[in-house]
């Protein structure tokens, strides 16, 4: 059945006549017509080029079917997966996803998949866009400091998941090994300005989320579906800050976006953008105007989008406390002209009081935790800070403390900020409403009380008043305790 979905090219027989009848009868009979993908011949033997996310092979609409040689190896290594959170990772290729594999309808693979000498567990790979008992895992298994060699022939287009099917398979999975291959169909896909590769995986640790030290893989949390961290590229910030993927305005961008699971969909969406076109799940389906789209566990999609306006549009899952308390988080930046006719930006701020003019007060719960790990250095202060401001300022005021133009101030380089510590300080025990000026611009938003520990709170403004040109003054406890107490 597989085979039957290539459509082969259509070759006229020019008609010319008795003279154009007699004149084909000496020419030679035309090229066999190909009635399945599994009669494309190769012409030739390349070796793959396989990209690490996020960044993806050249196309292959130029070239034909090749035999298509496949290196990769496995790699057991640490790595961190946010600040101060060590994970050993098992991986293909050394990343998170693993290599990214480009191959074209027709193409025969043979695949050498490579188990480093000091890793500690065999392993093998199924491959999604195999036609094959387990999609090529009953064929390599692999030992540590040993090779095995299988071949296969791509039959179907599409943008298929590969990951290891070894047993505890969700274990092995859940660890980082998984990735994407593409097979593109005979005439290749359009051309787009850039292409990224982005995978969503689902992590299960011993600590809970935001524990430092090295945290084993949970087996029970995993079982029961309950992620500490929920991630784009396999750490939390992969894609954010100097790692956000960039385009400029006009641009055409191909997302080849998967997901590794083991365990959790993917609501997969661009914060200020619409796909123009959703290859769904993969395959020849075709969405246009898309908000959102399911990613399944072990499914993919290919999302194409038009950038028209500059600005951070931020990538997330839209299942939305995992984009801003686990981690699937990802930026990309768009630089160019502004175009008023498609966003204007903010025109006008006006007072709206439904309630009367009465003084509301912002919600408080009252409850300060005590913080569990005091920080004994400056070095630690900054780790500490930076983890803190990461899970409660960061969707706010970005990574880099740019904010967002006309909503949130930005805290690089503030005035504001470095103008008055004690006034930081009380806005982020108590909050701030009301319009305040940041580097001669004005914002008028809220900003909530903070449920953070004076050790906390000590670390986190430690870290911004450390970091983009700030004033580099060192936040103490007892600095916050007396702004805390009124004195």
């Amino acid at each position: 059945m597989k085979a039957n979905r290539f459509i082969p090219k259509k070759i006229g027989l020019p008609v010319l006549g008795l003279f154009g009848l007699l004149l084909a009868c000496k020419q030679e009979a035309p090229e066999k017509l190909y009635t399945s993908s599994m009669e494309i011949p190769v012409s030739a033997e390349m070796k793959a080029v396989l990209t690490s996310p996020p960044n993806v092979p050249p196309p292959t609409a130029k070239r034909s079917a090749k035999k298509l040689i496949v290196d990769m190896e496995i790699l057991e290594q640490e790595g961190e997966m946010t600040n101060g959170v060590k994970y050993v990772y098992w991986t293909f290729g050394g990343t998170v996803p693993g290599s990214f594999i480009r191959t074209k309808i027709g193409d025969e693979v043979e695949f050498h998949l490579k188990n480093h000498p000091d890793n500690k567990l065999p392993h093998n790979i199924d491959l999604h866009a195999v036609t094959g008992p387990g999609g090529g895992a009953e064929s390599s298994f692999v030992a540590p400091g040993h090779e095995k060699v299988f071949s296969f022939k791509v039959l179907n287009p599409g943008l298929y998941v590969y990951h290891c099917a070894t047993a505890p398979v969700g274990m092995h999975i859940a660890n980082g090994m998984y990735g994407l291959i593409l097979v593109e169909p005979e005439e290749g896909l359009p051309e787009v300005d850039k292409e990224y590769y982005i995978m969503q995986g689902d992590f299960y640790t011993k600590g809970a989320n935001g524990d430092r030290g090295l945290q084993p893989f949970d087996m029970q949390k995993a079982v029961d579906e309950k992620a500490d961290y929920v991630v784009f590229n396999g750490k939390v910030g992969a894609l954010t800050g100097d790692n956000a993927i960039t385009a400029n305005v006009g641009e055409t961008v191909r997302l080849y976006v998967g997901n590794g699971g083991p365990n959790l969909v993917s609501s997969f969406h661009v914060i200020g953008e619409i796909f123009d076109r959703v290859h769904v799940e993969g395959g020849n389906l075709m969405n246009e105007n898309v908000q959102t789209t399911l990613i399944p566990a072990g499914g993919a999609a290919i999302i194409e989008l038009k950038v028209e306006v500059p600005g951070s549009f931020i990538l997330v899952d839209h299942s939305i406390f995992r984009a801003f308390n686990k981690g699937a988080l990802g930026m990309l930046k768009v630089q160019g002209d502004e175009n008023e006719a498609v966003y204007s930006g903010e025109l006008r701020d006006d007072i709206y009081l439904p309630e009367g003019g009465g003084i509301q007060k912002m919600p408080s719960t009252g409850e300060v935790p005590e913080s569990e790990i005091p920080a004994k250095s400056m070095v630690e202060r900054m780790e500490f800070g930076k983890q803190i401001y990461m899970q409660t300022c960061f969707a706010c005021h970005q990574a880099e403390g740019q904010g967002i133009p006309n909503a949130f101030p930005p805290l690089a380089q503030s005035d504001y900020l470095n103008a008055d510590v004690d006034r930081a300080i009380d806005i982020v025990l108590h909050g701030k409403t009301g319009e305040i000026t940041v580097n001669g611009q004005k914002y008028n938003s809220i900003m909530t009380s903070q449920t953070l520990s004076d050790d906390e709170v000590a670390n986190v403004l430690t870290y911004v008043y450390n970091s983009w040109g700030n004033s580099k003054k060192e936040i103490t406890p007892a600095m916050v305790q007396k702004v805390r107490n009124g004195k």
